[in-house]
């Protein structure tokens, strides 16, 4: 969808996945902005490769992700760098389910507003890819940086900050 004022374009909106963004050209947006999104991704660097290729050189992303110590993730382990790569390796679909039984026994409900009970619960997970709600991954900000230095991204500022949000910011080279 184009949105227009008067006989000008003045931007595009995009309704698209996140690892599959090939509507839009490379190197075409000076920055990305991601909040809440990366955790809800089976596959998350084969999304940041692609949001990487649609981002000039030179150009920013800030990605901000849940604090799991404040929230309902708080009983699971952070996810292990090596994992994330053998997802990527792996070509992880969207519809992978390989983590629902950890996110079922640790989910925190008393920390979960949306969930009344771990039936429900599991029932909308079996279905995540259509609603994606499950948390596929647990990041701390060591993990993030770890994953900005192996993009090769140069990290400007990292952050935990209340209530529950860990934010990161780089540039690409």
């Amino acid at each position: 969808m184009t949105y227009r004022t008067g006989d000008h374009a003045i931007g595009h909106q995009y309704i698209l996945d996140a690892i599959d963004l090939a509507p839009i050209a490379s190197a075409s947006y000076d920055f990305i902005l991601s909040s809440h999104s990366l955790e809800h991704i089976a596959n998350p660097l084969k999304a940041l490769k692609e949001w990487l290729r649609v981002l000039k050189p030179g150009g920013s992303i800030t990605m901000i992700l849940p604090d799991s110590r404040y929230t309902f993730d708080h009983k699971r382990p952070i996810t292990r760098f090596e994992h994330l790569l053998e997802d990527y390796r792996n070509n992880t679909g969207e519809d992978d389910l390989t983590h629902l039984e950890e996110i079922c026994a640790l989910h925190d409900f008393t920390r979960d507003a949306g969930v009344k009970d771990q039936a429900g619960f599991r029932e909308r997970s079996l279905h995540n890819i259509d609603n994606r709600c499950l948390h596929q991954h647990v990041y701390d900000l060591a993990l993030l940086r770890r994953i900005f230095a192996y993009l090769e991204l140069k990290v400007v500022l990292t952050d935990a900050s209340f209530p529950h949000h860990l934010t990161i910011v780089g540039v690409k080279n």
